[in-house]
């Protein structure tokens, strides 16, 4: 698996992840409540930026062992990789503790990014 390859895998996870979640959002909305759908969409906002910042970190980490980077681009990004991990914990805690939703839909939406990096994986085995 090379670099590029990494790069078009981990488009595709992103692109799934938005096609999936406006679908689970309305369904979500439809069966439990405008809720239920925000909080999907807060998990599938959280899955989708795992992903991106995700792929950054390994694209930094592959430019770096490659001699590509500087080091101080590298310190960029993992710090920007810690302050989404902050974010998308305020993310979690404001929408568990005002949206009076279904946590489910809330792990449905976390769980767009497994889905969809599980269906890259699957396609990498054919």
């Amino acid at each position: 698996m090379t670099d590029d390859d990494f790069r078009r895998m981990l488009r595709r996870a992103l692109r799934t992840v938005t096609l999936l979640a406006p679908i689970l959002f309305l369904v979500f909305t439809l069966t439990m409540g405008w809720q239920s759908g925000l909080l999907l969409l807060a998990g599938a906002v959280i899955s989708w930026t795992g992903i991106h910042e995700w792929r950054r970190l390994a694209l930094a980490i592959f430019a770096r062992l490659d001699n590509q980077q500087p080091a101080g681009a590298m310190r960029r990004t993992v710090a920007l990789f810690f302050l989404r991990l902050a974010i998308a914990v305020a993310i979690l805690y404001v929408s568990l503790k005002y949206l009076h939703g279904n946590v489910y839909a809330l792990v449905a939406g976390l769980g767009l990014a497994v889905v969809a990096l599980s269906i890259e994986a699957i396609r990498l085995q054919r």
